[in-house]
């Protein structure tokens, strides 16, 4: 008899070997995210930004998957045309907006480079650099969050059944890593404004090696496909859907996944909103450094590449996700409460914010798989991204306007109580949507709190 051949996702090596290369994707994805938060005071000086100009920036990136829903569609055309034609892209748009926004900070373009006449010719109120870097960051954003998508869906693809959770945990932190190096390096390269645009760079060319890895990707994913196996489940898996709209009410119509999307908007409103003006927080506060403040900050990303992937080992062989969604939303609500009335130094709820933010994730996205058909897991993580990118555009923004109603004068200390009491409201919210869940997960027995890889 013919020696029947397995799929390559069966090889232990090649799927984390993926994982690695889809990993560095994200990675990317997220310095060039973050690299902006120890760089707002240079901003303001180099390019005199407001606090809402900062704020407009970093809102910027969720416009495109918060009023054009682009998250949705990008889930839906995943769904459709596959994960190959729809990463590349996405990601490209992610690159695209990448060196659009570095562009819009260069000296090149300040001193009267390629459209720097035209952006001077509307709205008067902005200069002509944060419309470019608006413009740049609208790209970046319409790109990377369909982008995270498609990792999600990969990540399925190829471990379903197989330490998904822990794959999913790794992803998380191959992101957070993005975000240590990012407020690691950044402030240095800087070099107090001397060398801004170098920094800027070296983040937009960072993602244009992402789309490169995502090419090498494309030629795995090509293999998978088209290897002669007699496994029709793995056929079946990766044939293309139909869709319907149906998809959308019948996904939205399920109360627990409405509940994780819920928390998914608050939590995550709670913490990035939060890290883009962390730094300049801790500096104001506690009088430290850029540098330290950025050093402080990127411990909350050094927290989750640890523990994310712990959790997720542990929610794929002992369950309880909703549960620990529950004691993730309690932390989050603990640090935002020590950070507002109390004179704590910062280290120590930065690394409790570090587990928070790996216990909810670790458990929150590959529960997706007990309530989404996996055909639809793509339309169903885009609506995921698109209800929480209308928290990551509305509270920057927010925060910044915020900021400058509560500090009028530009003052040289800027109090962030008001803000601190905003990001601890949103993770009570986050809490109470987690308890709904659990309650929710009882009645509708999804099966949430079991382990991922029960069969």
């Amino acid at each position: 008899m013919e020696q029947i051949k397995k799929a390559i996702n069966k090889s232990p090596a090649l799927r984390w070997g993926i994982l690695i290369l889809v990993g560095f994707i994200l990675s990317v994805n997220y310095y060039f995210y973050d690299a902006f938060s120890t760089l707002k005071d240079l901003l303001k000086a180099e390019f005199n930004f407001t606090n809402t100009d900062y704020g407009l920036f970093v809102s910027f990136y969720s416009i495109p998957n918060t009023f054009l829903l682009m998250a949705v569609i990008g889930g839906i055309i995943l769904d459709k045309i596959g994960i190959r034609r729809t990463g590349f892209m996405f990601v490209f748009f992610m690159a695209f907006g990448a060196v659009l926004t570095a562009y819009g900070a260069s000296d090149l373009y300040g001193e009267g480079g390629f459209a720097y006449g035209f952006m001077q010719t509307f709205l008067p109120n902005y200069s002509p650099e944060l419309k470019m870097m608006l413009l740049g960051r609208f790209f970046f954003g319409l790109g990377a969050e369909t982008s995270i998508v498609v990792v999600s869906k990969i990540l399925v693809k190829w471990f379903k059944g197989k330490d998904l959770a822990l794959a999913f945990g790794l992803k998380v932190g191959f992101g957070r890593l993005g975000t240590f190096a990012a407020l690691q390096a950044s402030p240095v390269l800087a070099n107090d404004g001397q060398n801004l645009t170098t920094a800027i760079w070296l983040a937009a060319v960072l993602v244009c090696m992402g789309l490169l890895a995502f090419v090498v990707y494309m030629l795995f994913d090509a293999k998978f496909d088209k290897q002669v196996t007699e496994d029709e489940e793995v056929i079946k898996d990766q044939e293309p859907s139909k869709f319907s709209f149906k998809d959308v009410f019948d996904i939205l119509g399920n109360r627990a996944y409405l509940y994780i999307a819920l928390l998914c908007v608050t939590f995550y409103s709670a913490v990035f909103p939060f890290l883009a003006y962390a730094p300049d927080f801790f500096a104001d506060k506690f009088g430290f450094t850029d540098i330290q403040s950025g050093r402080i900050t990127s411990l909350l990303p050094l927290a989750t590449m640890f523990f994310t992937p712990l959790f997720g080992f542990l929610i794929d062989r002992k369950g309880k996700s909703a549960t620990a969604m529950i004691f993730g939303s309690l932390a989050l609500l603990l640090v935002h409460t020590l950070f507002g009335f109390t004179n704590i130094l910062p280290y120590f709820p930065m690394i409790l914010l570090g587990i928070a933010f790996s216990l909810v994730p670790a458990a929150m996205w590959p529960s997706m798989v007990k309530l989404v058909d996996e055909k639809k897991i793509g339309t169903a993580y885009g609506l995921m991204y698109s209800i929480q990118n209308l928290g990551l555009w509305a509270f920057p923004l927010l925060a910044g306007i915020i900021l400058d109603k509560t500090n009028p004068g530009n003052p040289e200390v800027t109090d962030y109580t008001m803000n601190i009491i905003m990001f601890a409201g949103l993770g009570l919210l986050g809490l109470f949507f987690a308890i709904m869940l659990k309650q929710e997960d009882k009645k509708g027995a999804y099966g949430i709190e079991l382990p991922l890889n029960k069969k």
